[in-house]
């Protein structure tokens, strides 16, 4: 008898992530439609979860395990890609837990827009910590540069991005899969994109994404994505865009606005104080929370200053002073598969 024939093909990679797997896959049963398959990719970790995947599939999720070494997150991705069966690939982070109707929406939606790449928003479950809310009220306000991950204000063309992400079996046939480099996911939507596919945002399927546990772990995956920009500005010259660059003249301008109040005026830091107090009036708002705002001031600083200075890092060694790989070199090894 042949195996049935899932619509969606679920990819996740894994790297010793035991407690937020359990908790995707226990979301995953909890599914009000379950036309999907689960494949998960364990990329060398030194504690794997495979206990956790076979709890799930006692409880009747259609779930595959596979344990490769380490090679990072996307060729486990196309590991995975490569062993799927659906007509449908969709990608969440280890991190994420998934509403009951994400499935159920994400039919409807399809059959009305019909789209060849989508994603959808994250949001913060109520259950994660005031810390996890303060990072994602940075990560996804206007006020910040959450107008570029799917929020209802939206500063440039929507990119999907792999903590909720999809598309069809043909974008993979003609354009492949990822290429292992950091902001993976802006590359891979980048080149769907210019393959002449369709991508669009579905708001009604977000995901709840648990992000980092604290704020020196933020600064660094912040700092990784700054620097990342400038990899894109080299592989795709055009891309670089005016919201990509308001994190570096933040950093700039309030060190200017610093060494000004220190030899002017202590009223430079004025601009500073103020955007930092609609920071926490907007966070109240949104949260209702008194604590939870209060922490999302220092994370939208931590978001622009971190990205900020890894976007200046990068800008400086790679285009000012040529340092590192030329840009032949770079793109030629972006293009491994």
């Amino acid at each position: 008898m042949a195996e049935p024939h899932p619509k969606y093909s679920v990819i996740i990679p894994v790297y010793n992530r035991i407690g937020e797997v359990s908790d995707l896959l226990e979301s995953l049963e909890k599914q009000t439609m379950h036309n999907f398959e689960v494949i998960i990719v364990e990329d060398g970790s030194s504690e794997p979860c495979k206990e956790a995947v076979d709890r799930s599939i006692g409880h009747g999720l259609d779930v595959r395990y596979f344990y490769k070494e380490n090679e990072g997150r996307s060729i486990a991705r196309n590991y995975g890609l490569e062993r799927s069966r659906g007509d449908y690939f969709i990608f969440f982070d280890s991190d994420c837990v998934i509403p009951p109707a994400y499935f159920e929406t994400l039919d409807k939606e399809l059959v009305s827009h019909q789209f060849d790449c989508f994603g959808g928003p994250d949001a913060a479950h109520e259950s994660f910590s005031d810390t996890q809310k303060a990072i994602n009220y940075s990560m996804t306000s206007f006020l910040t540069t959450g107008g570029i991950r799917g929020g209802k204000v939206q500063l440039e063309k929507f990119v999907p991005r792999t903590f909720n992400m999809g598309f069809t079996r043909q974008v993979y046939e003609r354009v492949g899969g990822f290429r292992e480099m950091f902001s993976e996911d802006i590359d891979m939507s980048t080149r769907i994109r210019q393959a002449g596919f369709t991508i669009g945002l579905i708001r009604s399927t977000p995901v709840w994404h648990k992000r980092r546990i604290d704020l020196k772990k933020f600064f660094r995956q912040v700092y990784v994505f700054g620097m990342s920009r400038i990899t894109l500005k080299l592989l795709y010259p055009g891309s670089l865009k005016i919201v990509h660059l308001l994190p570096a003249l933040f950093v700039i301008g309030c060190l200017a606005l610093i060494v000004l109040s220190i030899m002017v005026s202590p009223w430079f830091l004025a601009p500073i104080a103020i955007y930092f107090i609609l920071i926490f009036i907007g966070a109240l708002i949104s949260t209702k929370r008194l604590k939870i705002a209060a922490l999302a001031v220092p994370a939208s600083a931590i978001q622009l200053g971190g990205y900020g200075c890894g976007f200046i890092k990068a800008y400086l060694t790679k285009i000012v002073f040529g340092r590192g790989r030329d840009i032949n070199e770079e793109i030629s090894i972006r293009k491994g598969k």
